[in-house]
């Protein structure tokens, strides 16, 4: 018998590890596993290689302005079921629903006023967590009433872009949203207003193709997926092999579509120059109660 048996030490072959669900978490780029609590902490960032997870619209937002300012705008919109659309049993209102519960909000764009450092700004987030921030009827005008409110209220507009693109099952509802998004950055444009866009992992489909390509200034996120079509299409319909990094944050920099590439955890202060370049009027403004 060995000196050392494995009922000495408490080990087991038959029994399953007292190991909470949900304490680790494997980074997909480094393969390091790390408490999830600590990755949370360090704003969804990978403290071994700073990948960049996909993070929240409210906690983005938390992240980016200043404590306590942020005043949500036009909650509560919520969509309609244009085509009776349905996968297998579940229909599109039971799916929407089920992203709500998943993602705490009403809709794939939470949007607001907050203060930067002082500057006052109209500012929206998308949330990959609410089907994948798939712009249907709602985030369309959710986008364009934001737009409203920042040209109403004379305040830079700063939108926080990820999307898997336009939602399928509001069908032509959902894709007119590209031309209604467009514009309505056009309306900023003639007005004045500076128009910021933040494109984070993944930026694709209708959204790329329409507000989140139109910034003033664009910053993207490290190693973000950004572009309209997915690589493995382009490459089956082109019948060629794509670059190295092809729609990457760095790819995309390379070749003059994004301004600068920026790590989350150095985006509040550099929005705060930035702002202070371009906005100093609206500094220490106050922020006016939520419509």
């Amino acid at each position: 018998m060995p000196l050392f048996g494995r009922k000495g030490f408490g080990f087991s072959r038959n029994k399953k590890q007292n190991i909470p669900d949900g304490l680790w978490i494997k980074c997909p780029s480094c393969g390091q596993t790390t408490y999830k609590s600590e990755v949370e902490e360090n704003l969804s960032i990978c403290p071994n290689c700073d990948h960049h997870y996909r993070l929240g619209s409210r906690r983005r937002i938390e992240s980016l302005v200043d404590e306590g300012s942020f005043q949500e705008t036009n909650a509560g919109l919520r969509t309609a079921d244009p085509l009776g659309f349905a996968v297998g049993k579940e229909t599109y209102p039971e799916r929407i629903e089920r992203a709500r519960k998943q993602s705490g909000l009403d809709e794939a764009l939470l949007t607001g006023f907050a203060l930067i450092e002082g500057t006052r700004v109209a500012i929206g987030a998308m949330d990959p967590a609410f089907v994948m921030a798939s712009m249907g009827s709602v985030v369309g005008e959710k986008f364009c009433r934001l737009a409203d409110d920042a040209i109403l209220e004379k305040v830079p507009t700063i939108i926080c872009t990820a999307s898997g693109g336009a939602r399928m099952q509001e069908g032509i509802l959902a894709l007119m949203q590209m031309a209604k998004t467009t514009d309505a950055v056009r309306a900023l444009n003639d007005a004045g207003i500076p128009y910021i866009v933040i494109q984070t992992d993944a930026t694709t489909g209708g959204v790329y193709a329409s507000f989140a390509s139109l910034g003033d200034i664009t910053i993207a996120e490290p190693k973000a997926t950004i572009g309209f079509a997915g690589a493995r299409l382009i490459e089956g319909a082109l019948k060629l092999k794509l670059p190295e990094g092809f729609q990457r944050s760095e790819y995309q920099f390379d070749n003059g579509f994004v301004d600068k590439i920026v790590p989350r955890a150095e985006l509040r202060p550099f929005l705060a120059k930035i702002l202070s370049y371009i906005a100093p009027e609206y500094r220490h403004a106050a922020t006016p109660p939520p419509r």
